[in-house]
């Protein structure tokens, strides 16, 4: 009887912890709901970003990727900004896609302009740069070099 006794009291720990768990993340997630305002970027790839990616302003999380769409007339990647309320993004401001390393995850990376105006809610970052496909970089570097074959110049000539 002893032993179940201690059974019950071990689960019912775990159970807690769970549960403290649980609630100290719905906080975390909750407390960057504060109220601010949406902004709409265009990408042409936004390959490794997600809702929920951060959005970064000189390193300092200023938002969230809160939904990515696709614009059927003009093929392009749309993602929907939620920008804190305190944060003024000038109109001439551009936004790119990096990562935190070669490994690291995708964010959104905002560069400040030196524009007066700043976007309001529901305005669109003009200047956008997507996500640069490394494979596709690494396999033209490797397949391109070194070979002059077909490249239209005449073999050297060995007397």
């Amino acid at each position: 009887m002893g032993n179940s006794f201690v059974e019950t009291i071990v689960g019912a720990l775990v159970i807690a912890a769970a549960a403290l768990f649980v609630f100290y993340a719905r906080a975390s997630v909750s407390a960057g709901d504060g109220g601010g305002y949406e902004l709409v970027a265009r990408f042409d790839r936004v390959d490794g970003i997600t809702a929920g990616s951060d959005i970064r302003m000189k390193g300092i999380k200023i938002g969230t990727v809160t939904a990515l769409d696709l614009d059927q007339t003009r093929y392009l990647a749309v993602a929907r900004l939620s920008i804190e309320a305190g944060v003024a993004i000038p109109t001439d401001s551009s936004v790119k896609i990096t990562s935190d390393g070669l490994l690291g995850g995708a964010y959104l990376s905002v560069d400040p302009g030196g524009d007066e105006t700043v976007l309001a809610d529901g305005g669109e970052i003009a200047n956008t740069q997507g996500s640069i496909d490394l494979i596709g970089l690494i396999s033209k570097a490797v397949f391109s070099s070194g070979s002059s074959e077909g490249s239209g110049e005449p073999a050297p000539q060995t007397p």
